[in-house]
C-alpha cells in the first residue's frame, strides 16, 4: 500500500505473533521489526513519517538525522525512552498508550502476594517430586502458609495500577495504606499516610510509581531499614526504584523475609546480577503487563493514535 512510510522498530514483545499488524498497515507502508539495535535506528528509520517503539531509544542525535519523521508512537504509557523535548523542537508529536495494562499489572502483583503466602510454586514442586506419595498424611506442607487476609499492603504510587492493587487487596480483606501526595484523596476505605509511616507499617510494600529523579532507588539501604522485620517487597513498576545491591543485603540478613519482583535496573539481567539465586528473591520477567487482553489493548490504542496523528487529530500527545 501506499502512504506515509510507519516503521515498528520492536515489535516483538507487543506482538510476538499472536495479533495482527493489518489495521496498522492499512495506514500507509508498513515495516515491522521484531527488534532493532542502537546502531540500526537510523537506517531502518530513513525516510519514515512514523515510528512505534517501545524500548528502542530516540535521543536527540538519532531525531537530528531524521528529518522526515513527524510522529513517534511510544507502546507503552512511560516514555523516557524518547528525548520528548528534542522532539518538540524538531516539531514531532510523541503520544502514548496510557493505563492500557492496569488490570494486568494489578493481577500479577496479587499473584505475587498469594505466591509469598501460599507457596503454590513450592507445593507443585514437592508433588512433582514425589514427596506428597512418600509420607503418611493427606496433607503436605513444605512452606508456612498464610492469609492475605487482615495483613496490611502499603502502596507506593496511587494512579490506575495502584488504585486497582488497592481494589483487589481490600477484596482479599486486607487494610490499604498509600502514601499521601498532594492532590490524593481517598473516599475508597483506604487510610492515607506520610511515605515513612508506611513503611514502617506495611506487612506487604507494593511499588507503583513512575521512575524519575525524586523516585530513583526510593528503595534503598536507610528505606529498607524502615521496613517492619520480616515485611515482603512488591515490585512490577520499574527496576529503577530499587537499589538492587541494598535489597540483595537486606535479603541476606533477614530484614526482609522476602522480595517478587517482575522488573529489574538492566533488563535482562546479567548472569551474575546480585538478586538472582537467592532463595527468598523470586523474579519474572517483566511479564505482568503481557497479558493477551493487555497487549490486543495496547497494539490497538497505538494504531488508533497513528490514525489520529495522520487524520490531524492526535490524541494522547505527550510532548
Amino acid at each position: 500500500m501506499s502512504g506515509p512510510r510507519i516503521v515498528v522498530l520492536d515489535g516483538h514483545t507487543l506482538n510476538p505473533g499472536d495479533l495482527s499488524w493489518e489495521p496498522l498497515e492499512r495506514l500507509g507502508t508498513l515495516l515491522v521489526h521484531e527488534r532493532t539495535p542502537r546502531e540500526l535506528l537510523v537506517p531502518r528509520l530513513k525516510g519514515a513519517v512514523v515510528t512505534l517503539t517501545n524500548k528502542a531509544p530516540l535521543d536527540a542525535a538519532t531525531l537530528e538525522r531524521l528529518p522526515e519523521l513527524r510522529y513517534i508512537g511510544v507502546t507503552a504509557t512511560g516514555t523516557n525512552i524518547v528525548d520528548r523535548s528534542a522532539a518538540t523542537a524538531r516539531g514531532i508529536v510523541v503520544s502514548n498508550v496510557p493505563s492500557y495494562g492496569a488490570d494486568s499489572v494489578a493481577e500479577h502483583a496479587l499473584g505475587l502476594m498469594l505466591e509469598s503466602t501460599k507457596h503454590l510454586a513450592l507445593h507443585t514442586a514437592a508433588v512433582r517430586a514425589g514427596q506428597w506419595a512418600k509420607q503418611p498424611d493427606f496433607s503436605l506442607s513444605v512452606a508456612g502458609i498464610r492469609l492475605l487476609a487482615g495483613r496490611t499492603l502499603g502502596i507506593v504510587g496511587y494512579g490506575a495500577i495502584g488504585r486497582r492493587v488497592g481494589e483487589l487487596a481490600r477484596a482479599f480483606k486486607m487494610s490499604v495504606l498509600v502514601a499521601r501526595h498532594p492532590g490524593l484523596t481517598s473516599t475508597d476505605g483506604i487510610e492515607l499516610v506520610a511515605l515513612d509511616e508506611l513503611f514502617e507499617r506495611s506487612e506487604f510494600l507494593s511499588l507503583h510509581c513512575p521512575l524519575t529523579p525524586a523516585t530513583e532507588r526510593l528503595i534503598n539501604a536507610q528505606t529498607l531499614a524502615r521496613l517492619r522485620p520480616g515485611s515482603v517487597l512488591i515490585n512490577t513498576s520499574r527496576g529503577g526504584l530499587v537499589d538492587e545491591g541494598a535489597l540483595a543485603a537486606a535479603l541476606r540478613s533477614g530484614q526482609l523475609a522476602e522480595a517478587y519482583l517482575d522488573v529489574l535496573g538492566s533488563e535482562p539481567p546479567a548472569p551474575d546480577h546480585p538478586l538472582i539465586g537467592l532463595p527468598n528473591c523470586w523474579i519474572t520477567p517483566h511479564v505482568a503487563w503481557a497479558s493477551l487482553e493487555a497487549r490486543s489493548r495496547l497494539l490497538q490504542v497505538s494504531i488508533d493514535n497513528v490514525r489520529a496523528f495522520l487524520a490531524g487529530s492526535p490524541v494522547h500527545v505527550v510532548n
